[in-house]
């Protein structure tokens, strides 16, 4: 229960934040230059943080994901107080990747925890929960842009969520037991050391899986206005169904027993690869939509089930580290998804640039089976309760 109401904070946030990003821009007065020079920092807080959040997680317990969700929230609200110049909003975007990075890591952890412990999904449903409150709370915070409520208003409220999700944690915590010796949840096992070579194995198919799902989430939009001519409203409309049905087929997808892993992530390669091409040669918006709610449901399921992979196997006194190593590794793709399309775009048009995103799937497509062997990850179930993989897989 308490990764769901994490995951829910989480997305709350950045929805609120991807719907604020123009009144945070007038607030802060820069140009759109310097608004993307801005966004730089995001990353930069995130990458080193997500590194050393897992490091934290090992060494100090489940606690220390409660205090990353508390702080993100705590550090959205003082951005949109304090974001009043190029100086400010840089440096607030910075500690706002930190905090989000940090938070990333750790709830993944927990949700990881808890989908080991109780042999079934766990992660693929708090992702869609996550993307439920992106959709829900942007819409939110569009109604207040409209009210002209102050910028504040929307970030306090996810100041409250966030904080609230933070107590519940810590209420978790403190009620469980980890079955294995016996101490309190919270109470990390002496850390060790983990192998890096199988997780940026599993890191670089997660990198495939976000470049893809963060250039539709990004360019969509784009593609609609220029290339089908969309007007205004219509063209909020792609993003808007891609993130949707992400939510949906994430909820949907929950269910599906961790034996079929593999076959999860081929067959969603293969629908994003799909989406993209009926993308890049759609005649209307209408076609274009249908090809977005495709490449929606096929890469939704791929970072959570790969991440549901890397959790079954991997120890828990280095479940941190390789939760912040596989997740360090695939939010590079996630960082780069867009300007790849942007580059692409450039060379050969917004056409051109989804026949590129197509190839982008259709690279995990073939790579899913070599890399995860290679790994040396089972891809089987683990019996609920089961506190360790089996000897071979562990990492």
């Amino acid at each position: 229960m308490s990764a769901f109401v994490a995951f829910a904070a989480f997305g709350s946030f950045w929805g609120v934040w991807g719907a604020s990003v123009p009144r945070v821009q007038h607030q802060a007065g820069v140009s759109d230059g310097r608004l993307g020079f801005a966004l730089l920092f995001v990353g930069a807080g995130a990458l080193p943080a997500m590194l050393l959040a897992g490091r934290a997680l090992d060494r100090w317990g489940l606690k220390v994901a409660a205090g990353a969700i508390g702080l993100l929230g705590v550090v959205g609200a003082g951005l949109a107080l304090t974001a009043v110049n190029l100086p400010s909003l840089c440096a607030g975007l910075g500690v706002a990747g930190a905090s989000s990075g940090a938070a990333d890591v750790t709830m993944n952890a927990v949700a990881g925890r808890a989908e080991k412990i109780a042999g079934r999904p766990v992660i693929t449903r708090v992702h869609g929960v996550f993307s439920t409150f992106v959709v829900l709370t942007s819409l939110g915070a569009g109604v207040t842009s409209a009210a002209s409520w102050p910028l504040a208003v929307p970030f306090v409220a996810v100041t409250v969520l966030c904080l609230v999700a933070g107590v519940v944690m810590l209420a978790a915590i403190s009620r469980s037991a980890i079955a294995d010796d016996g101490a309190a949840v919270g109470e990390a096992p002496a850390p060790g050391r983990v192998r890096l070579a199988p997780l940026l194995l599993v890191g670089a198919l997660g990198a495939l899986a976000f470049a893809s799902e963060n250039a539709h989430q990004s360019w969509s939009a784009v593609f609609a206005q220029d290339e089908l001519h969309a007007g205004a409203w219509l063209t909020t409309v792609a993003p808007a169904v891609f993130a949707g049905t992400v939510a949906i087929t994430r909820f949907s997808a929950g269910g599906l027993k961790t034996t079929h892993a593999r076959s999860v992530i081929l067959a969603g390669a293969l629908a994003a690869a799909g989406g993209a091409l009926v993308i890049a040669g759609a005649p209307t918006l209408l076609v274009a939509t249908l090809g977005l709610v495709l490449a929606g449901a096929g890469t939704a399921v791929l970072f959570p089930t790969l991440l549901g992979i890397v959790s079954r196997n991997v120890e828990e006194a280095y479940r941190g580290r390789a939760t912040s190593i596989v997740s360090t590794v695939s939010y590079l793709g996630f960082l780069l998804g867009p300007v790849y399309v942007g580059a692409w775009a450039d060379a050969a048009g917004l056409r051109g640039a989804m026949i590129a995103v197509a190839a982008l799937a259709a690279a995990l497509l073939v790579l899913t089976p070599v890399l995860l062997r290679l790994s040396g990850f089972a891809v089987t179930a683990v019996t609920a309760g089961t506190s360790e993989p089996s000897a071979d897989t562990r990492v």
